[in-house]
């Protein structure tokens, strides 16, 4: 079951900041949920491609420990 939980998260974390990277490409002064970072386009965007990593490494290591545990085919 906490696999099920972490492979969510990641994906929703992969849609929601791949989403808010293309918004501020579009829109260089949209920061949208990173906009407390500070430091401008170059450090929100990078933020915003790192999260998305995290979100992709995350769903799939997921979903690689479900599968060893029998809960994927």
């Amino acid at each position: 079951m906490k696999y099920d939980v972490l492979q969510i998260v990641g994906a929703a974390m992969t849609v929601v900041f791949a989403q808010g990277a293309i918004r501020l490409l579009f829109d260089h002064g949209n920061t949208g949920l990173l906009g407390w970072l500070g430091g401008g386009f170059g450090p929100v965007l990078a933020a915003h491609a790192a999260l998305v990593a995290v979100g992709v490494l995350l769903a799939g290591w997921s979903h690689t420990r479900a599968k060893a545990a029998g809960r994927r085919n």
